[in-house]
């Protein structure tokens, strides 16, 4: 049968054929499946937008305490705003679990769940500013000039979601991270693809979409609509033959119409037990990591999880305003790891935990702060979690040089991040290719590589 036919067939009723799978089919960005067997179906990506500080958090100094406030040996180096010397760690670090992998104070649950976790600490990045630095966090290119697919879109572009009634790439955030929507931006991939933005900060949840609900008519009034609009729709494209921009807008529209009935039921978390809402808190991270469980229970494919709006992790001033923050995350992200294993989530779902960069090991005095005892910007060195999807847990990979400066130790970069996620999803990094402005592109552009050493 051919895309003709079908969608002449389709025509007859949009709201009532399941169209959202089969026109994602036919909007010229057909779900191609894995390329070899998956360890994982789903990603929750929990971002700790701003910067978390991995050497008051994940990655221990000792020499950052005894040479506290000397200068870093060797050549100064350049940092994003003026830096002084080095600054110990006002946390103290203890080893947890069977593994004793350090962890702060500031993170106890997590440090209670860190056999679950895989510790990567010679993370890497290029740019030294928040906007190029999380577009290559999360569209693997940090160019402002011209947007990306993100992670999430080339996700869903090559395998698809497993619920037609709900969008395959979901993000929650407050308000908006810098960068906003080129974070989850499909660009020259279809639309079908994008991430929805959700508002996690209303209190309901019919209102976290805006315009979900159509105030004006009924919904079988709405259904009429769309079916008449499937008729005219499906005539035209008879008309005119293949249109991938029409069809793909078509599909995502469908979506929309049944997100109306099904969404708001995922994100009504007062249908979980007030014990596990109570491990959750009411903040808004917190919350967004327990909707992020329900999302992908009802077969979402990535879910990412902003902390907050714009970049609260970005502690310039004060380093102890991460603990704060990491008070307010801590228990969330430890009771997201183990509600995905008590329902059997947990070997099918990667959970990455992480920032677009790390803090500088020295005390930032650019003459701008008020408290003075925060740290900048630093990209050469960073750390993230990984848990779930055959990742292994407790254990180390990577280091950065005695005082967290630079990664030294196996150094991975967010190519080689997102190679080896998609390589967990059953997807070659090297063959998921879109073919756009006259070369294929992909996810990882001409790097990465899967960091096989922490798979199990």
């Amino acid at each position: 049968m051919t895309r003709r036919q079908t969608l002449r067939l389709l025509g007859a009723g949009f709201g009532t054929v399941g169209l959202a799978g089969s026109m994602q089919a036919l909007a010229g960005a057909t779900t191609r499946g894995p390329h070899f067997e998956p360890r994982a179906k789903h990603i929750i990506f929990l971002y700790l937008n701003g910067g978390l500080s991995h050497v008051d958090s994940f990655d221990p100094k000792p020499a950052l305490t005894k040479m506290d406030g000397q200068p870093m040996p060797g050549p100064k180096v350049k940092t994003d705003r003026a830096s002084g010397g080095l600054m110990a760690s006002p946390f103290r670090f203890t080893k947890h679990g069977q593994s004793g992998i350090e962890v702060s104070e500031i993170f106890p649950k997590v440090g209670e769940s860190i056999d679950d976790f895989c510790v990567i600490r010679s993370m890497f990045s290029e740019s030294i500013n928040h906007l190029p630095s999380m577009l290559m966090m999360n569209t693997g290119h940090a160019l402002r000039g011209g947007s990306r697919p993100s992670m999430g879109s080339w996700i869903t572009y090559g395998l698809g979601t497993e619920n037609e009634n709900l969008p395959g790439y979901v993000v929650m955030c407050p308000g908006k991270p810098v960068g906003g929507v080129r974070l989850w931006s499909s660009s020259f991939l279809p639309t079908a693809y994008q991430g929805v933005h959700i508002r996690n900060d209303r209190d309901n949840p019919s209102e976290y979409v805006e315009d979900l609900r159509n105030t004006f008519v009924t919904t079988a009034q709405q259904q009429r609509q769309l079916e008449l609009l499937g008729k005219l729709n499906s005539s035209f494209l008879d008309q005119i033959g293949y249109q991938p921009e029409i069809e793909s807008a078509i599909a995502s529209m469908e979506v929309a119409y049944k997100m109306q009935t099904e969404l708001p039921g995922v994100f009504d978390v007062t249908k979980e037990s007030e014990a596990v809402r109570r491990r959750y808190g009411d903040g808004d991270f917190g919350l967004g990591c327990l909707a992020a469980l329900r999302l992908v229970e009802q077969g979402v494919r990535m879910v990412q999880v902003y902390y907050g709006d714009r970049q609260p992790w970005d502690s310039h001033d004060d380093i102890l305003d991460q603990r704060i923050h990491a008070e307010r995350s801590d228990g969330p992200i430890a009771a997201l790891v183990q509600d995905l294993k008590e329902r059997g989530l947990f070997d099918e779902t990667i959970v990455i935990v992480g920032s677009e960069f790390g803090r500088t090991p020295m005390i930032q005095n650019s003459g701008t702060e008020k408290v003075g005892r925060g740290r900048d910007h630093n990209p050469p060195g960073y750390s993230i979690l990984l848990a779930g999807g055959g990742i292994r847990g407790g254990m180390t990979y990577g280091a950065t040089d005695e005082f967290g400066y630079k990664a030294a130790e196996n150094p991975l970069s967010p190519h080689d991040l997102h190679a080896t996620v998609l390589h967990q999803l059953g997807l070659d990094h090297t063959k998921l290719t879109f073919r756009y402005s006259g070369r294929n592109f992909r996810l990882t552009d001409v790097h990465g590589r899967v960091v096989k050493e922490i798979l199990t």
